[in-house]
């Protein structure tokens, strides 16, 4: 009983409003998005920085819900299993996720994510819009706006991590920090 105290003392001393485990569904992306604007709502956040929060968290969900991969297995967990949590510290909110993927596909998300990070806001959003125009898909179905994005809104570089599992999985963790001081 003492370990489940601990947890909600670290959550409370993290200031975390909100963190899941387990399988990613559309069901669940609506429920979060709505306690998120709920809890938002109660905490009288200004308009922009809602707005700002909703839609990175947005983004951050639909990465989870479409390219994570399925695990089974030694190391990992079995099935579509993953990590979010949101919290706010000094007036900014975090948002963080975390999911397993296959190793082959960790140097090539690497790449992107660092390709991403070493581009200035004006050539962030030339990306994007070169993106957007030669209607390229990934494997997973989408164009891989989602990380340029987040970047774009938060002003941000992505925080990101990859933890090797075993020969088969890594578990990435993506740390996004939004703040009304940004673009």
């Amino acid at each position: 009983m003492t370990d489940i105290f601990d947890f909600y003392h670290n959550m409370e001393r993290n200031n975390i409003l909100l963190s899941f485990k387990g399988d990613i569904t559309s069901e669940l992306l609506t429920s979060i998005l709505q306690i998120i604007e709920s809890k938002m709502d109660t905490m009288h956040e200004e308009p922009r920085l809602k707005k700002k929060v909703y839609n990175v968290l947005v983004e951050c969900l639909q990465n989870l819900y479409h390219h994570m991969d399925e695990t089974s297995g030694e190391g990992a967990a079995t099935g579509r299993s993953a990590i979010f949590m949101i919290g706010k510290t000094n007036g900014a909110y975090h948002i963080i996720t975390g999911n397993y993927l296959f190793n082959e596909n960790v140097a090539g998300l690497k790449n992107r994510l660092d390709d991403v990070n070493s581009l200035s806001k004006e050539e962030l959003k030339d990306y994007y819009k070169q993106i957007l125009n030669n209607g390229e898909m990934s494997l997973k179905g989408g164009g891989g706006l989602g990380m340029i994005d987040i970047a774009r809104k938060t002003g941000q570089k992505l925080e990101y991590d990859f933890l090797k599992v075993d020969d088969k999985f890594s578990f990435f963790t993506l740390n996004i920090k939004v703040s009304t001081n940004q673009q």
